[in-house]
């Protein structure tokens, strides 16, 4: 049998994406960093903040779903651009927003460029990877949002007091279009890359062939396999939403801790959840070389994640901050490493002709379960203060999520598509 080509141009695309997506989280996390300083400078409520990010997560879900189709269609290189530019110009446009609706209408920019980073990056993994490698190759690009998450208190703090809140969103903001110079210039698919040896082409291309032809919507919402996907990230989403916009808050709230104080907390926790991605995204490739079918692989792992998030019920009990962290830390790998497996299936299950628009389907789903948290999130805070009911709708999400994705799916099968015809 021939090697594996351990080292190749592939592993640099993982690279590209790892870093578009530490962008994609500092832009994004930046907003909930921010949040005891600017609610204290504009007035607003806890409600006004939940409709702040109910505005980005409805734009992330609408243009989810667009995006998962157009890059299906034109590919990942000019649909991450678009994305990546998109996503980098609202966020500068925070810089100027004074009043709530700029606020929110920064953020819904924000919101639909952000909502190509997945739908773009998976369809690249599929595009530069044999199945076996994906849930791998997926946990480290992933990863890239819990280094975005450890940057963000790190650096935003450091800005925002030596030069204020604006210059921390231009800063970080033009800075960022270094990396979409680097995308242009050495992305393109396997086929048209120089760079690819023959021996690594053979191995990106070593699954079966897939059905040629395009594959519409209209045939990807009549099987179970894309609702088995769309229902668990409905449910799974909206508790990383949860973690992205609230902690900074719940820390503040229950420990007392302010925008100085939020680095070492926000840091430790984020380094447990990259831990979580790439142990994930590797327990089950692991499993797959060693000759474990794909099914019992991808769910083995996801069950131990979901293990790993149920204690996060007892956060708010905890006496000290750092054995709060830990649990919260504990809870953000699960939903990581449950997440890198969660992200291969539209790959395992599906054409590459059909990956980012199953992606898509997906996402859309998990941004409106995260507009539902937002919403329940600032409602109950509004009304008791405590985070104890959020957390335990957060640990029941992801047994209920495997629970259904099982039913729906129970061998993990690829889906049946026919003649790949459909609108």
């Amino acid at each position: 049998m021939p090697t594996t080509p351990r080292l190749g141009r592939r592993w640099i695309v993982v690279a590209l994406l790892f870093a578009a997506t530490v962008i994609n989280y500092v832009d994004r996390q930046m907003l909930g960093l921010l949040k005891p300083t600017l609610s204290v400078e504009f007035g607003w409520t806890e409600t006004d903040y939940a409709d702040i990010v109910f505005v980005f997560q409805a734009a992330y879900a609408v243009c989810y779903l667009l995006f998962g189709r157009f890059i299906d269609v034109i590919g990942a290189r000019w649909g991450y651009a678009l994305a990546f530019t998109v996503w980098n110009l609202a966020h500068i446009a925070h810089a100027a927003a004074t009043t709530l609706a700029q606020f929110m209408a920064a953020r819904l920019f924000l919101g639909a460029g952000e909502a190509g980073n997945f739908p773009a990056g998976l369809k690249a993994v599929a595009d530069w990877f044999p199945k076996q490698e994906r849930a791998l190759a997926v946990g480290v690009f992933n990863a890239g949002a819990n280094i975005g998450a450890i940057i963000t208190p790190l650096i935003v703090p450091v800005i925002t007091i030596t030069w204020g809140w604006q210059a921390a969103f231009l800063v970080t903001g033009l800075l960022s279009f270094v990396w979409l110079a680097a995308w242009l210039a050495f992305y393109r698919t396997p086929d048209q890359h120089k760079g690819v040896t023959a021996e690594e082409l053979a191995h990106i291309r070593s699954d079966p062939a897939d059905p040629s032809g395009k594959v519409g919507w209209g045939v990807l919402v009549t099987r179970r396999e894309t609702w088995a996907y769309a229902l668990a990230k409905f449910l799974t989403d909206p508790v990383w939403w949860l973690f992205l916009f609230w902690l900074p808050d719940f820390l503040h709230r229950t420990y007392g801790l302010d925008l100085k104080g939020f680095g070492p907390p926000l840091v430790a926790i984020y380094i447990l959840s990259d831990v979580g991605s790439v142990a994930g995204g590797w327990l089950s490739s692991r499993m797959m070389r060693g000759g474990v079918p794909l099914n019992r692989a991808r769910k083995t792992a996801m069950l131990v994640c979901a293990a790993c998030v149920l204690p996060v019920v007892f956060a708010t009990s905890a006496a000290e901050l750092w054995v709060a962290v830990l649990i919260l830390g504990l809870a953000t790998a699960g939903h990581q490493g449950f997440s890198a497996n969660l992200l291969t299936l539209p790959s395992d299950l599906f054409p590459r002709a059909a990956v980012a628009s199953v992606v898509g389907i997906g996402g859309m789903a998990g941004a409106v379960g995260g507009m539902l948290m937002s919403k329940f999130t600032g409602w109950v805070l509004d009304s008791t203060g405590s985070y104890t009911p959020i957390l335990l709708v957060a640990a029941g999400a992801y047994p209920l999520a495997l629970l259904f994705l099982h039913l729906l799916s129970p061998r993990l099968t690829p889906a049946v598509i026919g003649d790949g015809s459909g609108p």
